[in-house]
């Protein structure tokens, strides 16, 4: 069972003691309070057989002045008797009397076949769009009635006070026990609702980004049936781990969220709303994850395709990123990694010159080549930038020239060898 529903179960039981109580009738009879010991959690065990024969007469006359009294009541039950509601209360309350006479008769068989009955009638009242208050209401109501006239039906047949006190305890944990039964329904018909509701919008969510689109009346079709109104713009997030449910609850109801193989999907609907990048950092608490450009939604695979692939180049170690990586921040990379192995090609091809030299040679120049391209051949700042003597640079370029020739002062050349440089740090090993 989930902590939501325990959680409610325990409330429901508590609130229900707590009126119960309230309600217990006092006077002649009552424990004095040194006498009051820890209560049972089954005090119907403690009553004689004896006791349930002495009642049972009493039954037909007690279901139908509890059914009069609830309909009397509890507003949300004031309706015509003589219909099927007014038989299905009947036939509710006779059972329940039925029941709770039977666990005094028997307490190894009590409620054993007839527990789903009152799980069912939460599940009815939530089906119907109601809360418990009407129903948990009916059963105070009903605890009193029975209390009053089973509690006058056996001092006449000269119950002595000990045997009344303990039958005051069962009724009232036993009506207790039909609560938690009713509460627990409502519950279990709650938590279904929600789950059929949130795989519906995993489904949308999975049908936003896939490849090939989904048909227009598919997704709308599907939108419709999740709840979920068709924003003008979306961004996809793709999301390390599988940790899908936690991160619905905490990203809230306008983002739809799903789980794949390895990763998370999430589509954020208006994702340049004020504030919403850091509503997503708190979020994520750390997790890695990647963000795909603004789109429309029918382009939502496309922003999850390029969110992936960011998420990937992060993982691999090719991109740094201090949490949420901007795939929007890395286009070059994003195009290199298109096709890895053509990178990894031009890489080799372009550097290839650099192979017949020393590992240590080879990692100076590669060095001194980058720093060069990144300032445009200015030299002192090559030389701050790899802490070295700028005579030490123009010795290093004098390699180089010697190696690439003319294509280090052709534009085409210089954007070549920018690219096979990058490659070949984004994809290690080419």
């Amino acid at each position: 069972m989930t902590p939501a529903i325990t959680d409610l179960l325990e409330a429901g039981r508590a609130r229900a003691r707590d009126a119960f109580a309230e309600r217990m009738p006092r006077g002649v009879g009552t424990p004095r309070p040194h006498e009051v010991g820890p209560l049972a959690d089954r005090p119907w065990e403690a009553l004689s057989p004896e006791v349930a024969a002495a009642l049972r007469p009493e039954l037909p006359a007690l279901a139908d002045e509890i059914v009069a009294a609830v309909s009397e009541g509890v507003p949300d039950y004031a309706r015509p008797l003589e219909g099927p509601f007014g038989r299905a209360l009947r036939t509710g309350v006779e059972e329940a009397l039925g029941q709770f006479l039977a666990a005094i008769e028997d307490p190894e068989l009590a409620r054993a076949d007839t527990r789903e009955t009152y799980v069912d009638l939460g599940r009815g009242e939530m089906r119907a769009g109601r809360g418990l208050d009407a129903l948990l209401a009916a059963y105070r109501i009903g605890a009193r009635v029975a209390w009053r006239r089973l509690a006058s039906v056996g001092e006449r047949a000269g119950l002595p006070p000990a045997t009344l006190y303990t039958l005051a305890e069962a009724i009232f944990a036993y009506i207790d026990e039909l609560s938690a039964d009713a509460i627990e329904g409502y519950a279990r018909e709650q938590a279904a609702r929600a789950g059929a509701l949130q795989r519906r919008r995993q489904r949308l969510a999975t049908l936003l980004v896939q490849d090939p689109p989904a048909p227009t009346g598919a997704v709308e079709g599907a939108a419709a049936d999740a709840g979920w109104a068709l924003p003008r713009t979306v961004a996809a997030l793709a999301v390390e781990g599988e940790e899908a449910d936690r991160l619905a609850v905490r990203l809230g109801a306008e983002a739809l969220v799903a789980p794949l193989p390895a990763v998370t999907l999430v589509v954020l609907p208006d994702p340049e709303a004020p504030g919403r990048r850091r509503e997503l950092v708190a979020a994520l608490r750390g997790r890695r994850a990647a963000l795909g450009p603004v789109v429309g939604w029918p382009e939502a695979g496309v922003s999850f395709a390029r969110a992936h692939r960011m998420l990937e180049l992060v993982h691999d170690g090719a991109v740094e990123s201090d949490g949420l990586a901007v795939a929007e921040a890395h286009h070059a990379d994003l195009v290199l990694a298109g096709d890895r192995r053509l990178a990894r090609d031009l890489a080799a091809r372009t550097l290839a010159p650099l192979d017949g030299e020393t590992e240590v040679s080879r990692e100076r120049l590669t060095s001194t080549l980058e720093a060069w391209l990144r300032h445009r051949g200015r030299t002192e700042q090559v030389a701050q930038a790899l802490h070295v003597h700028p005579q030490t640079v123009r010795y290093r370029l004098a390699r180089l020239r010697e190696l690439f020739g003319d294509r280090l002062d052709a534009p085409d050349g210089r954007f070549e060898l920018e690219l096979a440089l990058r490659a070949r740090r984004l994809l290690p090993g080419g």
